[in-house]
């Protein structure tokens, strides 16, 4: 019976020993990535946001942080013109060498899209023009 018990407790163990997402390049499909030991980077088609937070992982390996996302546009930035900023939250489970991640406009209640994501990937993202 102890083996149940201790088993049914490692059940929602994160599959890394680490509490904190892996630092590095993590890329996918239409994103790309990066985790320091003191906030994270995101490049999307378009747009690109920031958390200014470590990454901290539950006991589920799930994380959820703050920050903000900036939709980009084609061609040149004008002089004095106000980025497209918007607050996010960007909510992952992280499972091995792989995440699922979800980002959502808080102001609008908009979910920008749920993204998979590989340690060590390049990611590919397309850029406005």
């Amino acid at each position: 019976m102890a083996a149940c018990l201790a088993h049914a407790a490692c059940a929602g163990a994160p599959s890394s020993p680490s509490s904190t997402v892996a630092l590095g390049v993590w890329g996918g499909e239409h994103i790309i990535m990066t985790v320091t030991s003191a906030s994270g980077h995101f490049e999307f088609d378009c747009a690109h946001g920031d958390v200014g937070t470590t990454l901290v992982l539950d006991a589920r390996g799930k994380f959820s942080a703050t920050g903000s996302f900036v939709r980009e546009h084609g061609g040149p930035i004008r002089l004095g013109e106000a980025s497209d900023s918007h607050p996010a939250s960007y909510a992952g489970t992280v499972t091995g060498n792989a995440m699922v991640l979800t980002v959502r406009l808080t102001d609008l209640a908009e979910t920008i899209g749920t993204f998979m994501l590989t340690v060590g990937s390049p990611g590919r993202v397309v850029k406005c023009l």
